[in-house]
C-alpha cells in the first residue's frame, strides 16, 4: 500500500517521537500509576500492608503541621514565580528584540555551571552575620552591629530561589518572545497603540503560554524545594517538601509520603487554575492561538 505524503511524515513522526515516549511511560507515568495505588495503601513498621483505604488522605487533610508547612512552601513558590517572570521579562525582551545575538543569554545562564548547593552556600556567606552585606554596611558606617534578619529569614530564602530560578523562566520567555514577530508590534505601533497598549495587548497575550509555563516550573520548584529554605529560612523555614521527603526516607511510610504528595500536586492545579484565570479576567489570555505571517494567515 502506497502511503500519502501526509501519512509519511506522520509515521516519521511517530517513529522520531516514541523513544521520548517510552521515557515517559516507563520512568514518569507507570511510577505516578504505582505511587498513587501506594497512597492507599498502609505501612506499619516499615512494612507495606496493600489493603485499600483513605487514612492517609484523611490524616494529611486533618494535619495542621502539613497545612502550615505547605503555606510556607507556597509562600515562597510564589514569591520566587512572581520575581522571577517580573525580572526575567525586560532581559528576555532585550535578548529577542534588542541584540542580534545571544551573549546576554550564555551569560545568564552561566550560573548553571555551578553546584545548586554551592549557590545557596554562596549567598549563605554573602548574607551572613560577618558576610559581604553586613561587612561592608559596617565599614562604610551605615550599621554599627550585624543586621541578622536577613539570614535565616523567609526573604533569605526567595533571594536564593530567585537566584537559582532566574534562567528558567528566562529561557521560556525568551522561546515565547520569539514567536512574537515584530510584524505585529510594528503593525501594532503603525495603527497608533502606544507602548502600553503594545504591551499589553500584542506582546503579553501572545506570549502568554510562556508567562503561564515561566510562572508555573519556577513555582513549583520553589514551592516543592526543601534544602534552600532548611538552609536559609530559619526555623520557620520547613516545607511541606521536606514532611514528605522525611516520610520516603527516614519514618519508611511511602504511603503516606504519596498521599502528601498527590494533596500538594493538586494544590499545585489549584494555582495554575487561578493563576490563567486571572490573566483571562484581566483580558491578558486571549485563549488563541496566532500563526506565523509567513504561513499566509494572522489567526486561527
Amino acid at each position: 500500500m502506497r502511503l500519502s505524503i501526509t501519512q509519511r511524515q506522520r509515521l516519521l513522526g511517530g517513529y522520531l517521537a516514541s523513544p521520548s515516549m517510552a521515557f515517559m511511560l516507563f520512568f514518569f507515568i507507570l511510577p505516578c500509576i504505582l505511587l498513587i495505588l501506594c497512597s492507599f495503601w498502609t505501612a506499619k513498621s516499615f512494612v507495606i500492608d496493600p489493603t485499600f483505604n483513605i487514612n492517609n488522605y484523611t490524616r494529611t487533610l486533618g494535619a495542621e503541621g502539613f497545612w502550615k508547612t505547605s503555606l510556607t512552601g507556597f509562600q515562597n513558590g510564589l514569591w520566587t514565580a512572581v520575581a522571577s517572570v517580573v525580572l526575567s521579562f525586560p532581559a528576555a525582551y532585550y535578548i529577542v528584540y534588542k541584540t542580534a545575538n545571544n551573549n546576554a543569554l550564555y551569560l545568564i545562564l552561566l550560573s548553571w555551571f555551578s553546584s545548586y548547593l554551592v549557590r545557596v552556600y554562596a549567598w549563605r556567606t554573602i548574607l551572613g552575620t560577618n558576610g559581604l552585606i553586613n561587612t561592608s554596611l559596617m565599614q562604610m558606617g551605615i550599621i554599627s552591629e550585624p543586621i541578622d534578619f536577613i539570614l535565616f529569614s523567609p526573604f533569605a530564602s526567595v533571594l536564593t530561589l530567585v537566584h537559582i530560578m532566574f534562567p528558567f523562566a528566562l529561557l521560556l520567555l525568551v522561546s515565547a518572545l520569539r514567536d512574537v514577530k515584530t510584524d505585529y508590534i510594528d503593525a501594532a505601533r503603525d495603527l497608533g497603540a502606544s507602548g502600553v497598549r503594545v504591551f499589553t495587548k500584542v506582546i503579553i497575550p501572545m506570549s502568554y503560554k510562556g508567562i503561564v509555563s515561566a510562572f508555573m516550573f519556577t513555582f513549583i520548584l520553589a514551592a516543592g524545594d526543601y534544602i534552600t529554605p532548611q538552609l536559609l529560612g530559619g526555623r520557620d523555614g520547613v516545607t511541606s517538601g521536606l514532611l514528605i521527603a522525611n516520610q520516603f526516607r527516614s519514618a519508611g511510610n511511602w504511603p503516606l509520603g504519596a498521599a502528601m504528595a498527590f494533596i500538594t500536586l493538586f494544590l499545585f492545579g489549584g494555582v495554575y487554575l487561578i493563576f490563567t484565570q486571572m490573566l483571562s479576567v484581566l483580558r491578558l489570555a486571549p485563549g488563541r492561538r496566532y500563526h506565523d505571517l509567513d504561513q499566509g494567515s494572522k489567526e486561527k
